[in-house]
């Protein structure tokens, strides 16, 4: 369609594509969909945001100033009428979406909730897509835990099968398995047709996430509290990120989506280098080192629901065929993280942050 391929292994977001691309994000108000729309916006694109309120406070949507230069709108994919007129109504061209509720023990609390978002949300965004004829790619971004996980050593590549058992993840199977079904039943790859894929990400870190029962949240807490972080499983392995790597991957998939969508119409992942799936307490031990100030941590010994103890990504199908790979290694990941924090308390105009930690990623080998 006009914008060739580039050379693989040496892949930055393609600002010409970008420019003026009219992009709608479901969940721009969270973590993730808050700085994807950071990045668009830095990239030049028409950005059109639909979710929720933010979920919680502070958050990044507000401190980051997430809006400005963006039309957001407050509202629910649950709505199936109200998605379908904001995707007529701004004509958006490549639909990104990741509202969710995403979090393993909120499911437990409200499995409910959890799947009329995840799975019946993820169906009324694909429904709305379907109705519309200026959509042209839809990049669904599920999770890793979206794996049938049976806590193996190897690390999962996207032929194992979804599953989940926790509700949580379970959703985000069963969100794999709608986009899949639509996929086969209503999008048939023609040159001409909408191009459906979904993106499947690590544990991601960053800045700007005050989310309940993550880790990193609950260290920024803890150290507000000048109190000891407490850890609920230190031997758990998991593939962390720095959030800007599976963002690449996302914004990287729709470029190619849009050159060829029936060659990219499939299911990808982009998790980090298999030697950054570290166990919880070394990550702790890293934060505590780069944070300084008597941070510290300590066992929670109490009952907690079932979470995977194991999890690992192949990203190597993204590697060959898209020339996708992570640029931060978890050590700098880390680093940005704490920075971001650090200047977030002294006060610092965080959009210009986060905008600066864009460009030295994208500028990064």
């Amino acid at each position: 369609m006009g914008f060739p391929p580039r050379a693989l292994e040496n892949v930055v977001m393609d600002r010409a594509f970008w420019q003026g691309r009219r992009v709608l994000i479901t969940g721009h108000t969270g973590f993730k969909g808050g700085w994807l729309s950071l990045w668009l916006q830095h990239l030049g694109a028409d950005v059109v945001g639909y979710a929720l309120a933010p979920p919680s406070t502070p958050n990044l949507f507000a401190v980051a100033g997430v809006a400005d230069g963006i039309k957001s709108i407050i509202g629910d994919i649950r709505n199936l009428d109200g998605l379908r007129s904001i995707v007529c109504e701004h004509r958006s061209e490549v639909v990104f979406h990741l509202a969710a509720q995403s979090l393993v023990r909120a499911s437990y609390a409200d499995p409910v909730e959890t799947y009329g978002t995840n799975v019946m949300g993820t169906v009324h965004v694909l429904e709305a897509a379907r109705a519309s004829s200026s959509v042209k790619v839809l990049v669904n971004v599920t999770s890793d835990k979206c794996y049938d996980n049976i806590e193996r050593v190897k690390a999962y590549c996207e032929s194992d099968p979804v599953g989940g058992r926790d509700p949580y993840s379970s959703s985000k199977g069963c969100a794999e398995l709608v986009t899949a079904a639509y996929r086969d039943s209503f999008f048939s790859g023609s040159a001409d047709g909408l191009a459906l894929a979904s993106a499947r990400a690590g544990n991601v870190i960053g800045g700007g996430d005050w989310a309940a029962d993550r880790l990193v949240p609950d260290f920024v807490r803890a150290v507000g509290r000048r109190q000891p972080l407490r850890v609920r499983n230190p031997n758990a392995i998991r593939p962390w990120q720095h959030v800007l790597d599976p963002l690449s991957g996302y914004l990287l998939l729709a470029e190619r989506l849009w050159q060829d969508g029936p060659r990219h119409m499939q299911a990808w992942n982009f998790g980090p280098d298999v030697v950054d799936a570290k166990p919880v307490n070394w990550i702790v031990e890293r934060l505590i080192a780069l944070w300084g100030e008597g941070a510290r941590w300590e066992i929670d010994a109490t009952l907690h629901p079932h979470e995977a103890q194991s999890l690992m990504l192949d990203s190597s199908k993204a590697r060959a065929r898209l020339g996708w790979r992570p640029r931060w290694t978890i050590d700098e990941a880390m680093a940005s993280v704490v920075v971001w924090y650090k200047a977030h308390r002294d006060k610092r105009p965080m959009k210009s942050v986060a905008i600066d930690q864009i460009t030295a990623y994208s500028k990064s080998n």
